[in-house]
């Protein structure tokens, strides 16, 4: 049965079901909520935490390139129309994600590699584990942090072997460990874990994810959720930047993300929208809510439906001459900011 859509019965959080008193999306505002930043009602695109407009604008707005939006007062204009400082895409080296169907990469597995992603992949008892390959110096490391025996047995291999099998670029550490991608869990297993829950909208990178998984179990988070189709399969590159974490933190997959945050309001969960024009976030202010904390990809940052789906929007307090952060960053922040309730 679908969760219902507009105000969640017995929610007294708006004030009262007063007229003008909610988000459009039928989503409940504070009392001491000031109006909706970037709303339609307003026609500002909406913004990530770069403050840069969207890149989906409709004709007739603006396109999102760095020369149809003009630069605010003493802000330099960023050439890639990303985060200020962040060098372009298309310039930045990028590791391998997998590698090449072949033999050695039977279809649906996935090559681990990195100390603390093999290590914690070889302790996971869900993990279904295939086939472990090391060097001599990586598995002193592997046993260092996991002293054998282990659930496969490994097989020594050469530097040059890894790097044939996860390309060059790869920093695998001498380690590669074949196995199962994971079952993601249900919705309903995650609601019954305390914790913020992350909610991810169209992050692609996988490396960003990756830290963010790494963040959010720092900080005692019960899960990260993606969007099913806009967001990064589980590779290595993900698993190396997670640090271990993908073992732990359960990683979903939404079909829909603005009903993803509709099914956790149905369940009495606060959510968050992480943007740029937001009011500063306050742990504090959340002490007793269960809160689920929304970020959208950088420079387009939350789409409309997402933002307007979200119960408010808070942004970060930034000084200095840095006027935002990396996805990941600025999750790490918020995760520590909610988690000073």
């Amino acid at each position: 049965m679908k969760p219902p859509y507009g105000n969640r019965p017995g929610d007294d959080r708006s004030g009262g079901n007063r007229s003008g008193d909610k988000k459009p999306g039928g989503a409940p505002r504070r009392p001491d909520q000031g109006p909706y930043r970037g709303g339609p009602s307003q026609g500002t695109p909406g913004r990530g935490f770069g403050g840069g407009p969207r890149q989906d604008a409709r004709p007739g707005q603006a396109s999102g390139k760095p020369s149809d939006a003009a630069p605010r007062d003493g802000q330099k204009a960023r050439p890639n129309g990303g985060f200020q400082g962040q060098t372009p895409r298309s310039f930045r080296p990028r590791e391998q994600e997998s590698p090449r169907p072949s033999p050695d990469s039977p279809k649906g597995t996935v090559w681990l590699y990195g100390h603390h992603a093999v290590a914690a992949a070889l302790s996971n008892p869900a993990r279904r584990l295939r086939r472990l390959m090391l060097t001599e110096e990586g598995e002193a490391a592997i046993a260092k942090q996991l002293p054998p025996p282990w659930a496969v047995a490994p097989e020594r291999v050469e530097r040059g072997r890894l790097d044939q099998l996860l390309g060059r670029d790869i920093a695998h550490q001498g380690t590669a460990l074949l196995a199962d991608p994971l079952a993601p869990p249900s919705l309903q297993s995650v609601l019954e874990k305390p914790g913020v829950i992350i909610v991810l909208d169209q992050v692609t990178d996988p490396r960003n994810v990756g830290a963010i998984m790494r963040s959010a179990a720092a900080f005692g988070a019960a899960a990260v959720i993606t969007q099913d189709r806009n967001a990064p399969e589980e590779t290595g590159g993900l698993a190396k930047a997670a640090s271990g974490a993908l073992e732990t933190m359960p990683l979903l997959r939404a079909v829909n993300i603005a009903r993803t945050i509709i099914a956790l309001k149905a369940a009495n969960v606060w959510c968050i929208g992480l943007d740029a024009g937001g009011a500063p976030l306050s742990g504090p202010a959340f002490a007793d809510r269960r809160v689920a904390l929304v970020l959208g990809a950088e420079g387009e940052g939350l789409r409309r439906l997402t933002r307007e789906t979200c119960d408010e929007i808070a942004g970060l307090a930034i000084k200095g001459a840095v006027e935002s952060l990396n996805v990941s960053a600025a999750a790490s922040v918020a995760l520590y900011e909610l988690s000073r309730r």
